[in-house]
């Protein structure tokens, strides 16, 4: 049911936390991977930090 008129209904709030640990965890094992996937990779953790980053007083 929405709420009173004017008001937005609130996105649920997401920990960027979760999607650091994910991402850094994908890492873990980046010797093991083809050079080739190793850009992908990094741009996973960027992506994820810079998410972090953007919402830094939730962290």
């Amino acid at each position: 049911m929405p709420g009173p008129p004017g008001q937005q209904p609130q996105p649920p709030e997401i920990d960027p936390r979760a999607g650091i640990d994910e991402a850094v965890s994908g890492l873990a094992e980046l010797d093991r991977v083809p050079l080739t996937e190793h850009v992908e990779r990094f741009d996973a953790v960027h992506t994820e930090l810079t998410v972090a980053l953007s919402s830094i007083d939730k962290v």
